[in-house]
């Protein structure tokens, strides 16, 4: 698996990263496709190369066609807040019509035809956004109202940040220490001191720690910050990291001690090596998941049975339950999840939903995989997909994927283990294994 590193020593806002993700290889064409599915009308973006500070990078703007006077106006930032678009003041004083809340933004994202992890984490973005201001202004995150100019800039953008990254293989990610600015921002709040209200509240919920430098303007805006919250794994210095891509998206401002860019990093994870020993490199693939514990000795097998199914159609990697034996000698059930580690609070919560537990445990694991493909082995009985496992360019395992087989024998209308023996030849005869 790929991972990208976020260099945010410029702080981070959703059109700079977007722009970065297009500078890495997002192709511009399949992120618009993907956009339209919105049927979000009015806007369109623009996409350029450019520099700042002498670094060369893309700039990414969304450009609205405002309804209310026929113009066109330009937002490159990405703010979003309840009540108002801190950027634009003139614009607080819309009524009603021209606003959208956090459950009509939803909704929109919801009915469209976007993908459903793209769906999944736009919507838990914009949640984390809603959530703050609910926070700060006193309402239901559902009930927060976002200006129509900064609802659809930060549409566009939110929903572009997680398009891109599906584009890019949906590396994990991780970033650099969040630094924020000095100075003052005028929003809804008022005149008020960087890091704005929602960002502060956003990185606080996800006990993200934020410093902050002597820049005197805002470096991370809430979209941004609610970006980070939602994909970031680790906050830290890069570790182990071979960069195969480097890209660079591009701010407006000219800042005053350091460039308006953010810079992304997509790589690989090498193994640290010891400079005393000599330590073979490894070609297996690495990543963190989450493994959540529960014992039970009250849950009906039908309710078990039940949430399996229900954990596995949500994205878990793995769901089982094992025979124990719990204290007072009552025969019991350990269930465990497997999942990605940023959604190990959404499964644990699943669990305490699901099923008659009282408290789950969360242990972080590392995992080594082997390098994987798939590939189609021609068999007596037709084609059948194959999974196969290499470990230092040598093949380990080809194991037959069993969907594949299953189709393979209701259209040749033989029992499974022939299909499993018919691939298995073929496997033998080609050394495969």
């Amino acid at each position: 698996m790929k991972t990208l590193y976020l260099d945010i020593f410029s702080g981070i806002a959703g059109d700079m990263l977007i722009a970065a993700l297009l500078d890495l290889g997002v192709d511009v064409k399949k992120l618009e496709r993907e956009l339209h599915k919105l049927k979000l009308g009015g806007w369109h973006f623009h996409i350029a190369r450019g520099q700042k500070s002498a670094i060369a990078g893309i700039k990414f703007d969304v450009h609205l066609a405002h309804q209310h006077d026929g113009h066109e106006h330009s937002h490159e930032h990405g703010h979003l807040h309840g009540h108002a678009h801190h950027r634009h003041p003139a614009h607080e004083e819309h009524n009603h019509d021209g606003q959208r809340n956090f459950a009509e933004i939803k909704n929109l994202i919801s009915r469209s035809k976007l993908s459903a992890w793209v769906k999944q984490k736009s919507i838990a973005v914009f949640h984390r956004i809603a959530e703050a201001e609910g926070k700060i202004h006193g309402l239901p995150p559902e009930e927060v109202h976002f200006h129509e100019v900064g609802a659809v800039d930060s549409i566009v953008d939110i929903v572009g940040a997680a398009i891109a990254l599906e584009l890019l293989g949906k590396p994990r990610v991780f970033a650099s220490p969040v630094i924020e600015g000095t100075g003052w921002i005028h929003c809804a709040h008022g005149r008020f001191p960087v890091p704005a209200p929602a960002t502060l509240a956003i990185l606080g919920a996800r006990k993200i720690p934020v410093s902050q430098c002597e820049e005197p303007h805002e470096l991370v805006t809430p979209t941004g910050a609610a970006l980070l919250a939602e994909f970031v794994e680790g906050f830290g210095a890069m570790e182990n990291l071979v960069a195969e891509k480097i890209g660079f998206g591009l701010g407006t401002r000219d800042n005053q001690t350091r460039p308006n860019v953010l810079r992304a990093v997509l790589g690989t994870q090498s193994e640290a090596q010891s400079p005393k020993s000599k330590v073979v490199a490894r070609d297996w693939e690495t990543d963190r998941v989450a493994v959540l514990e529960t014992n039970l000795d009250d849950c009906p097998g039908e309710v078990l049975g039940a949430f399996v199914d229900t954990a596995l159609a949500a994205g878990a990697l793995d769901v089982f339950h094992t025979p124990v034996q719990m204290k007072k000698n009552r025969p019991a059930v350990l269930l465990t999840v497997l999942c990605a580690e940023t959604e190990a609070d959404r499964f644990a919560e699943l669990i305490l939903s699901e099923t008659t537990a009282f408290g789950v445990r969360k242990t972080i694991a590392e995992r080594r995989k082997l390098r994987r493909e798939f590939a189609e082995v021609n068999t007596v009985f037709g084609k059948v997909t194959v999974k196969v496992g290499t470990l230092g360019g040598k093949v380990i395992h080809c194991a037959p994927e069993f969907e594949s087989v299953k189709k393979r024998a209701a259209q040749a209308g033989v029992p499974v283990k022939e299909i499993l023996a018919a691939v298995a030849a073929v496997r033998d005869r080609r050394k495969l294994n």
